[in-house]
């Protein structure tokens, strides 16, 4: 279950970001309050604990993987988690992510915030599998609430082949993804503990060697 929300403040001290960090990350969050009346970017219910379920959600994953300055983050919708990650990330030098997402209203969101933030990412409005191939330098992939985890792996296969790890926050249905996802691939996996909700965990992925025979 969730863990108790957690308030700005604390989420900010929790993360030990900089004031100008701390206001791009207000100005998302009022954002995402004046575009989720007319385009829905999220469930409505998460508002209320905007800075637990979806800040705070994301910023975990930058202590997974403290050098890497080039992420991709795939079907990016409301910027969660590769927008936020973005404008936190930025106080790493060369820190850039890049955002797929192919709905063209949450395109138009992602835009726009990250002109507003002055966030490090590029906002690709595309498919996946017409793109992938084009991010092969990518340290860290990410995905959240996007698909299960053996499609996550075709479409990223190319780039964790290729030395890429996957961070893939998952919920409480998350073994019985990663059974069926090893039932069809090869990969070395970690299951890490989410530090907002007890029953989720962040897949961690490397060493993808392909489709089983």
């Amino acid at each position: 279950m969730t863990k108790a929300p957690l308030g700005r403040d604390s989420v900010l001290r929790e993360a030990g970001v900089s004031r100008e960090t701390a206001a791009s990350l207000d100005l998302y969050v009022a954002q995402l309050t004046r575009w989720q009346s007319i385009k829905n970017l999220v469930g409505p219910s998460t508002l209320a604990e905007v800075w637990t379920r979806h800040i705070a959600d994301s910023l975990q994953l930058l202590a997974l993987a403290p050098e890497a300055t080039r992420w991709l983050d795939l079907g990016s919708g409301a910027g969660i988690p590769g927008l936020i990650l973005a404008i936190a990330g930025r106080e790493r030098p060369g820190f850039h992510v890049d955002l797929v997402e192919s709905n063209g209203r949450k395109g138009a969101f992602l835009q726009e915030t990250a002109r507003l933030t002055g966030a490090p990412a590029k906002i690709h409005v595309a498919r996946i599998e017409t793109v992938i191939d084009s991010f092969t330098d990518s340290q860290i992939v990410t995905a959240r609430a996007l698909a299960p985890l053996s499609q996550l792996l075709t479409w990223t296969e190319p780039l964790l082949k290729n030395s890429a790890t996957g961070l893939f926050p998952k919920g409480r249905d998350v073994l019985t993804e990663l059974t069926e996802a090893e039932e069809r691939w090869r990969f070395d996996v970690d299951l890490i503990p989410s530090r907002t909700d007890s029953d989720a965990r962040i897949v961690r992925v490397s060493s993808v060697s392909g489709l089983l025979p």
